[in-house]
C-alpha cells in the first residue's frame, strides 16, 4: 500500500472516492504496463513512482472538472497506453469509456488490461481518429472527447471535436505551456464548432509539476468536411 495515501489525497483534492479496490486495480495496471513496455513502446516513464504521479494522478486530476464528474460517456482519442481513459474508468465505474488507438499492439495491451482489471465500463477500438470520427456510431455521440499529449491544439481539435455531441466538451490534458497553442488554434476550434471556455491549472501531488486542462465546449455541429484525411490534418492545420 506504498502509494495509497498519495493517491487517496489526490482523489480527495478533486472530490472523488478512492478505496483499496481501486488502488489494487491501479497497481495491477502499473505492473501490466511495466511488463508490456518491454515489448511494446507504451511509455518512457517506467519507474513505480513516476507511473503513479506522472500518469495516474495526472489523469485523476481531470476530475477537478465538473464536466468529467457529470459525463455519462467519454472517448479517449489516441489513448496509447490508456491515458487518461483507464484511470478515469477505474475511479468512476459508471462512466462508459471508449479507448481509441491506431496501433493494434496497443489495443491488444488495452484489452488485456480491461480483462485483468475486470473493467466492465471500458471498450477498446482499433481505428485512426480520422476514420472513427466518420463512423456514425461514434460521430457526435460523446459527452466528452479527451486526449493527452497527442498533438497541438489545432490538430487535436480536428481529431476530437467531431466525436463530441453539441453541448458536450472536448477536454485536452496539456503540459505547463499551452498559451501559445491556444492563440494559434482559436480559429480551428471555432471552425470545428467549439468554443474555448476554460484553462484550469492543476498540481500533481508531491511534485513541482503543473499541468493544464483545456476545456472546449461544442456549441454547434462539426461540418462534414472534418476531419480531413489522415496526414493532411498535421501537415495543413486549420488556421
Amino acid at each position: 500500500m506504498k502509494y495509497f495515501d498519495i493517491m487517496s489525497k489526490a482523489c480527495e483534492s478533486v472530490g472523488v472516492e478512492f478505496n483499496e479496490d481501486k488502488y489494487n486495480k491501479f497497481i495491477k495496471y502499473k505492473e501490466l504496463l511495466q511488463e508490456w513496455n518491454e515489448k511494446v513502446n507504451l511509455t518512457a516513464i517506467t519507474d513505480d513512482e513516476g507511473i503513479i504521479k506522472k500518469h495516474f494522478i495526472d489523469c485523476i486530476k481531470a476530475y477537478s472538472l465538473d464536466e468529467f464528474k457529470s459525463a455519462k460517456n467519454v472517448i479517449d482519442v489516441g489513448t496509447g497506453a490508456g491515458f487518461p481513459g483507464i484511470p478515469l474508468a477505474i475511479i468512476r465505474d459508471d462512466l462508459e469509456v471508449t479507448l481509441l488507438d491506431s496501433l493494434n499492439k496497443r489495443i491488444n495491451f488495452l484489452n488485456l488490461v480491461i480483462t485483468q482489471l475486470n473493467l466492465k465500463n471500458v471498450s477498446a477500438i482499433h481505428s485512426r481518429a480520422e476514420d472513427g470520427a466518420r463512423n456514425a456510431d461514434f460521430r457526435e455521440k460523446f459527452d466528452i472527447a479527451t486526449s493527452r499529449a497527442v498533438a497541438n491544439m489545432s490538430v487535436l481539435s480536428e481529431l476530437c471535436l467531431p466525436y463530441v455531441r453539441v453541448d458536450g466538451n472536448f477536454i485536452a490534458l496539456k503540459g505547463p505551456s499551452v498559451d501559445e497553442e491556444l492563440v494559434v488554434s482559436k480559429n480551428a476550434i471555432g471552425t470545428l464548432g467549439g468554443k474555448l471556455v476554460q484553462v484550469k491549472k492543476i498540481d500533481i501531488e508531491d511534485t513541482e509539476l503543473q499541468h493544464n486542462l483545456v476545456v472546449v465546449k461544442k456549441v454547434k455541429e462539426t461540418s462534414k468536411t472534418y476531419p480531413r484525411k489522415a496526414g493532411i490534418i498535421s501537415k495543413k492545420p486549420i488556421v
